[in-house]
């Protein structure tokens, strides 16, 4: 596993795994980028494949959402627990942010760093009907996680002693801790003025992603709808993992798709990102195969955008 990172800076940690690293790299420039203060955050990037207890569990069963799932590290999203290895990286101490590889910064960053957290350890946003803590941004205060340990609780996922969704989901979580941060610090799919960050978060539109066959497992349960777990078992079994989920779609929102390579086109020309590697990435069906295209007719962002 690598090493302990000391931080004397906050720090916004971007995890990923090599499906999403392109994402990663973007969001990692939106965040320099649209801040005022960019020298007073560092930003790292969390490889999923520098981890050893992943591999470890490469083909082993776990426990999602009451259901028993094998884990693969080649699916797209593979790197979730990460999420959770922040503190741990920061020897306990100070501030971080993580986010999503798909989570792009609009405002600044800072601002969520340096906000009031009124004393909670972690601060995030609900989804869904059920009501769930969004984890896929979370401002953290490292020393109040000294509990955090994510090789022993990622092991306890395939000693069934653990619900991957209640980690995920903070439920696992004293929820005195707690505290809800604006939606606009993690807009679902939403790209407004008031957005902060967007978060692609519906992954078969995902905008670097249009016309790849999909390679990333759906949720099984729907609780308004609870034979769909069934189905989605059946399914596997008998088509694998990823059969009759198609291809991923253009997203609705073509805002959301200028933004991204419109950012991408800026990380082409600073050098972060070169013409190579993204064609290796089109090669091993990471992006869509017309990214250049798409890169040659996107305009170019304003210093400060801001969404129509």
């Amino acid at each position: 596993m690598s090493e302990t990172v000391m931080q004397k800076k906050p720090c916004v940690f971007i995890q990923t795994n090599k499906k999403q690293l392109v994402g990663a790299l973007v969001a990692a420039h939106s965040l320099k980028r649209n801040s005022k203060r960019p020298n007073d955050f560092d930003v790292k990037i969390m490889h999923q494949e520098d981890y050893d207890f992943f591999r470890a569990k490469e083909g082993k069963t776990y426990l999602r959402d009451g259901l028993k799932r094998v884990w693969y590290n080649d699916d797209l999203q593979s790197f979730t627990p990460l999420r959770f290895m922040p503190p741990e990286l920061m020897g306990y101490e100070g501030r971080a942010v993580v986010i999503d590889p798909d989570v792009f910064a609009q405002g600044d960053v800072w601002e969520l760093i340096s906000r009031d957290m009124q004393g909670k350890a972690i601060m995030c946003r609900r989804r869904g009907a059920r009501k769930l803590h969004a984890t896929s941004v979370m401002l953290l205060d490292c020393a109040k996680l000294k509990h955090w340990h994510v090789p022993t609780q990622f092991n306890e996922l395939f000693e069934f002693k653990r619900d991957y969704i209640e980690w995920t989901s903070l439920i696992t979580e004293p929820q005195d801790t707690i505290g809800l941060l604006e939606n606009e610090w993690n807009d679902f799919d939403r790209l407004t003025p008031a957005t902060k960050m967007v978060h692609n978060t519906k992954r078969k539109t995902q905008p670097w992603k249009t016309g790849l066959r999909v390679d990333f497992n759906p949720v099984d349960r729907v609780y308004f709808f609870p034979p769909w777990a069934w189905i989605m078992v059946a399914r596997r079994k008998l088509f694998g993992d990823y059969g009759l989920l198609g291809h991923y779609n253009q997203h609705p929102d073509p805002k959301q798709e200028a933004f991204f390579y419109g950012l991408l086109r800026e990380c082409l020309e600073a050098g972060t990102v070169t013409e190579a590697q993204l064609r290796d990435e089109m090669r091993h069906n990471h992006i869509r195969h017309d990214s250049l295209e798409v890169l040659r007719r996107v305009p170019p962002l304003d210093a400060r955008p801001l969404a129509a």
